[in-house]
């Protein structure tokens, strides 16, 4: 089964017009991977759905980067 990490760069990857390598822990979706308000939303909805956990709204404003969105989905899991 893949991690947490695989996983969440899965999801970047289907969504996202990028290459592999540049999806790293400190790669922020909007200035490093060129992410839109749209893309974004996606992003967020799909992690929902993959991981079946809900992101609120105060929660999604603090997911920035690659790593912010898999300590997110790690402490969910552990939640659940």
């Amino acid at each position: 089964m893949e991690n947490v990490e695989e996983k969440v760069k899965s999801v970047l990857l289907e969504i996202l017009d990028v290459k592999p390598e540049v999806i790293v822990p400190t790669a922020s979706f909007i200035d490093d991977l060129n992410a839109t308000s749209i893309d974004i939303v996606e992003i967020l909805t799909a992690l929902q759905n993959t991981f079946d956990v809900d992101i609120s709204d105060e929660e999604a404003e603090k997911i920035q980067t690659v790593q912010d969105a898999v300590n997110f989905l790690k402490g969910a899991i552990a939640q659940k």
